[in-house]
């Protein structure tokens, strides 16, 4: 998600970025006032031990890309098993042409993923998905995506019928001093359990028994470490809290630090009880698709001349991927504003730039949507109903027509 009043996907400043800045280098200050406190926490996991420390006690509930991918790799490889089983294949036989999708952050910007996956299924070929990513609000598109055309009405309605007050409720000024967030997400969080139910978890947990991967990424920052969950093995598991846990993941995953308070998980390691902190993926990056670690013995099959499985990758880019101009006012808060703003667009960029190399040295053909130059309804503020319909509708004809995927970013 972005933070209230800072739109994320493109370049141009706004006067809330600035009140923001503005509250943050006065946060200062709150060592000088008396008589206040801010939200405590439990232990954290001890240094160098996250990697070992469990939410459900899952073996494979979650990875940690930048300390290895052989985990997660063994989890695409078990995932390969019970797709074979699924389909009566026997062990060593090929499989068809695989299906994948990553959905990128952008907050309202969500909307545009939304309607193209409502038209791509209303024009006829949208397939099933064998792998689904999602960071951010693609955090709260993916288990849709993942589930298929018939959960269409539910992800419409998310990004139509969805208000300011459905995502936050305002603090005071004196939250950025004393408390961890600007913003109180709870009603997204309400938002988010109102559709993520049981039926959606069994859904969930039965496309993880054919084979089918549902990964979320968030930001756990203690460790300073990207996560990617397992959203299928825990909703699989069987476990009580898998329903409590999967909600958690998304709205940790669209939790902008300092616009919206972190997701605490409580975790077990050597039989003792810590407490993480985590936030939006985005933190990290805001789009994903595998690690490129993880395809190496499929990189070296393809040089060797043996067969690989094909595969298709679609990437839902939830922005624009062109500057935006805007004239800069000349001061430190307008600066600094436009700086980060230009970072995350530049960062936007480069996700997309990398998932197309993967895509590229892996033989994996390469799919490209996001919003074009042609829309340019301005958001007058955050989660603005109006806004959100017209760019869902934006996304929902272009697909309903036959989208036009790119296949490479855009120079």
């Amino acid at each position: 998600m972005s933070a209230p009043g800072i739109r994320t996907t493109g370049m141009a400043e706004s006067p809330s970025r600035r009140n923001l800045f503005g509250i943050a280098i006065s946060a200062g200050a709150a060592a000088l006032l008396p008589g206040c406190a801010i939200p405590e926490r439990g232990p954290g996991v001890p240094v160098g031990q996250v990697a070992k420390a469990s939410v459900l006690g899952l073996p494979n509930e979650r990875f940690f890309p930048m300390l290895g991918s052989d985990r997660l790799e063994a989890e695409f490889l078990a995932a390969a098993v019970r797709q074979r089983r699924a389909r009566g294949l026997a062990a060593d036989a090929p499989l068809p042409e695989m299906q994948l999708l990553s959905v990128s952050g952008g907050g309202e910007n969500g909307a545009f993923g939304a309607g193209l996956l409502c038209g791509w299924s209303d024009q006829g070929t949208r397939p099933e998905f064998d792998l689904v990513t999602g960071v951010s609000t693609g955090a709260l598109t993916a288990p849709f995506a993942f589930l298929g055309s018939g959960y269409d009405p539910q992800l419409r309605s998310v990004y139509t019928d969805l208000t300011q007050s459905n995502v936050l409720i305002k603090r005071s000024i004196l939250a950025a001093l004393f408390d961890d967030a600007l913003s109180d997400n709870s009603p997204l969080f309400k938002t988010i359990s109102s559709h993520l139910n049981e039926a959606m978890l069994a859904g969930i947990a039965k496309g993880y028994n054919e084979g089918r991967l549902l990964l979320i990424g968030t930001t756990d920052l203690d460790a300073q470490q990207p996560v990617i969950w397992n959203v299928g093995a825990i909703a699989g598991s069987g476990h009580p809290r898998a329903l409590e846990i999967i909600r958690r993941i998304l709205l940790a995953s669209s939790a902008i630090p300092g616009a919206f308070p972190p997701t605490m998980f409580d975790v077990t390691l050597n039989g003792q009880p810590y407490q993480e902190m985590h936030v939006d993926g985005g933190a990290f990056v805001q789009a994903f698709l595998y690690p490129a670690a993880m395809t190496r013995r499929r990189r070296e099959r393809m040089k060797s001349g043996a067969q690989v499985v094909p595969a298709i990758a679609y990437v839902i880019r939830n922005g624009r991927l062109d500057p935006e101009w805007s004239v800069v006012e000349r001061s430190t808060l307008s600066i600094a504003g436009r700086a980060i703003s230009t970072m995350i667009t530049a960062s936007g960029y480069n996700d997309v730039l990398r998932i197309y190399n993967n895509t590229r040295n892996d033989g994996i053909d390469f799919r490209l949507a996001y919003i074009g130059a042609d829309f340019n309804k301005e958001l007058p503020e955050p989660f603005d109903q109006g806004f959100m319909r017209a760019l869902f509708d934006y996304g929902y004809q272009r697909a309903r027509k036959g989208y036009d995927w790119a296949t490479r970013p855009p120079l």
